[in-house]
C-alpha cells in the first residue's frame, strides 16, 4: 500500500444510563452534543442488556451514570455499558459516577470487611474504564484506588455561592455536623469567611444510622448556622444536629449537601427538623415520593459539562477543584 492513511480527529460521544437520565440530558446540552442512542433494556430476570445503535470506534467516550437505589443494579448497568464500549473500540472511556457507589466503604473498621470502595474502582478498571470522574468523593483517599486519572470534583462552589447569594454571611457559622466533617466545614468557611463550629456525635454501636449528640463547640446563639455534608442519607445526623443548633440558640438553621441520598424517612426526619433550608444538588434524582419543605435542588451540570469539556480537549480539570 503506497501514500499516507490519515487519522481522524477525535470525537466525543456522551452516553447515559437509566438512573437518571435528566442529568445527562443537561449535560449534553451544555456541551452541545447528542446522547448517543443506546438500548438498555433489563430482561424478565433481571438481566441487563446493552447495544449502541451508532458506530463507537476511536471515540472518546464518556459514560453518565448515577447510583440511587437499587445501587447494584445502576452499577451494573454502568459496567456493562463501559465493556460494550471496549469491545466496540473506543477509543478512551470515561467513566463519570457523580455519587460514587460504595463510596463509604473506603477502608476496614473491623477484621472480616471488605473494602467495597476499592472492589468497584476494580471492577471499573477490569470493564474496561481509563478515568473515572466523580463529585465530593466521601473520602479522599477512594482517588488513588484507581488504577488511572480520578477527576474529583466539589459542589462546594455551587452550594456555597448559593448560601452566599441568599443569606448573610456576617451572620453566619459554618457547622459540622460531626468531626469526620471538618475538613469540608473549614474549606466552605474559608469560602464564605465565616467561622466554624463543630458537634461532637458518636453513632450507637448497638443499632445502625442512631446517632448520639454529645456536646457543640462553636459560637451559634443567634447566628445563621450552615450545616455541611457531602451527603444526606437517611438525615438523622442532620436532624439531631438541627436540634442540637436549635437548643443552643441558633436564629436560622439551613443544610447544605452534595449527595440527596434520601433513604427510608429521611423526608420525615428533614422537615420535622424545621430547617429553613434544605440545599442539594442533583447528582441523584429526587425520587416523586419524596416530599421536603424548602427543598432547593441546584444543578451540577455546569460543572460535570466543563469538567468533561477539559478531558477532551486536554485543559486542566485541577482549576475546577480551586474552591477559594
Amino acid at each position: 500500500m503506497t501514500g499516507s492513511i490519515s487519522t481522524p480527529n477525535k470525537h466525543m460521544m456522551l452516553f447515559s444510563g437509566r438512573a437518571h437520565p435528566q442529568l445527562a440530558q443537561d449535560v449534553a446540552a451544555l456541551l452541545d452534543v447528542e446522547i448517543t442512542p443506546s438500548r438498555l433494556i433489563s430482561y424478565a430476570n433481571s438481566e441487563v442488556y446493552v447495544r449502541y445503535e451508532e458506530s463507537v470506534r476511536g471515540c472518546d467516550a464518556f459514560v453518565i451514570q448515577s447510583h440511587p437505589a437499587p445501587v447494584n443494579e445502576w452499577v451494573m448497568e454502568q459496567l456493562i455499558m463501559v465493556d460494550a464500549l471496549k469491545r466496540a473500540s473506543a477509543r478512551r472511556i470515561t467513566v463519570i459516577a457523580p455519587f460514587y457507589p460504595y463510596g463509604r466503604q473506603d477502608k476496614k473498621h473491623l477484621g472480616r470487611e471488605p473494602i467495597s470502595a476499592r472492589l468497584i474502582a476494580d471492577l471499573f478498571h477490569t470493564a474496561g474504564a481509563d478515568r473515572i470522574m466523580s463529585v465530593d468523593l466521601h473520602a479522599a483517599q477512594i482517588q488513588g484506588f484507581f488504577d488511572g486519572p480520578v477527576d474529583h470534583l466539589t459542589g462546594l462552589p455551587v452550594l456555597a455561592d448559593y448560601v452566599a447569594s441568599h443569606y448573610d454571611t456576617s451572620r453566619m457559622t459554618v457547622v459540622s455536623p460531626d468531626a469526620g466533617r471538618v475538613r469540608l466545614t473549614d474549606s466552605w468557611a474559608d469560602r464564605l469567611r465565616a467561622p466554624l463550629a463543630i458537634i461532637h456525635k458518636r453513632h450507637d454501636p448497638n443499632q445502625a444510622n442512631e446517632v448520639r449528640v454529645h456536646e457543640l463547640v462553636g459560637e451559634v446563639e443567634g447566628r445563621v448556622c450552615v450545616l455541611v455534608d457531602d451527603m444526606i442519607d437517611t438525615a438523622g445526623t442532620m436532624a439531631k444536629a438541627a436540634q442540637a443548633l436549635r437548643e443552643h440558640g441558633a436564629a436560622q438553621v439551613i443544610v447544605a449537601a452534595t449527595h440527596p441520598v434520601l433513604s427510608g424517612s429521611a423526608a420525615g426526619r428533614l422537615n420535622a427538623a424545621g430547617f429553613d433550608e434544605v440545599i442539594v444538588t442533583n447528582t441523584l434524582p429526587i425520587r416523586p415520593d419524596v416530599n421536603i419543605d424548602n427543598l432547593t435542588v441546584l444543578s451540577i451540570a455546569p460543572l460535570i459539562a466543563q469538567a468533561i469539556y477539559e478531558v477532551f480537549t486536554d485543559g486542566s480539570v485541577t482549576r475546577l477543584f480551586d474552591v477559594n
